[in-house]
């Protein structure tokens, strides 16, 4: 079997990427257990399908029952923060209802030695600081009100610094998966994240030889923009100008199409 990955498929989408999956791979079998459904096929291939907000699946082994499961709160929150910016949010169901989307500058690495390292490390660590801060100050002003569960993405330090923040204590209880690897934050990447947190995450595992797609065959399918493969961090420093004076508020989280197509 090939390396597992890892797909966000939204609800409506549930029925068809297993179809897909069976068409690719061959005929697949069911079951649920541990909270998961899972689903082999005859080409050994297997994909085990998780509820958003890390609820336990319980019920009929089928796709379309597992799609009718997915049940988004009334009202949870998104965070998403980078060194060069963050994104924060309140959802209500699958729609933004109060947001902030900001860009702070942070030095970039030197290659200088000596003083001149350090300063620009002293620097870059004060920069740094003061945008979690700044990340803080909006996430505690956005998630003020009760909220039933935080999803996160970009840069796992950054996002426990911002955390960290007394304000925040209750909010950071709530954390739930998928973490999101995400770019620079953004109100799009925002809005992606916030659909991507109420879709179905899917672990799929490809054998080597038979049905198995290759990654030219995968790269436009449900399992590329969902794909948790990449790092925390994307190559090179974020060095974004600072904070955008427009404060992206109220928007509708649920525009557009959802980050996975239908091909497994």
């Amino acid at each position: 079997m090939t390396s597992p990955r890892t797909v966000l498929v939204p609800a409506e989408r549930v029925v068809r990427w297993f179809d897909n999956f069976a068409s690719r791979h061959g005929e697949a079998s069911y079951a649920v257990a541990g909270g998961l459904m899972h689903a082999s096929a005859s080409d050994s291939a297997s994909a085990h399908a998780a509820l958003p907000f890390e609820r336990a699946y319980d019920g009929p082994a089928t796709p379309a029952a597992l799609a009718a499961a997915v049940v988004v709160p009334r009202r949870w929150g998104v965070l998403l923060v980078r060194k060069g910016g963050f994104a924060v949010a309140a959802v209500a169901r699958d729609r933004v209802v109060e947001s902030k989307v900001g860009q702070r500058h942070v030095q970039g690495r030197t290659k200088a030695g000596g003083q001149s390292q350090q300063r620009f490390a002293r620097r870059r660590d004060n920069q740094a600081r003061q945008a979690y801060e700044a990340a803080a100050g909006h996430a505690a002003r956005i998630l003020i009100g009760p909220i039933a569960a935080l999803v996160c993405g970009g840069d796992r330090t950054a996002v426990e610094l911002v955390l960290e923040d007394p304000r925040l204590r209750a909010a950071a209880a709530l954390r739930v998966g998928p973490w999101l690897a995400v770019p620079d934050p953004r109100r799009a990447v925002l809005d992606q994240a916030v659909r991507d947190g109420c879709s179905v995450l899917v672990t799929v595992s490809d054998p080597r030889t038979g049905h198995a797609a290759s990654a030219g065959d995968e790269s436009a399918g449900d399992e590329s923009a969902g794909d948790e493969s990449a790092g925390d961090e994307s190559a090179g420093d974020e060095s974004a100008g600072d904070e955008s004076a427009g404060d992206e508020s109220a928007g509708d989280g649920s525009a557009g199409d959802g980050s996975a197509g239908d091909d497994p």
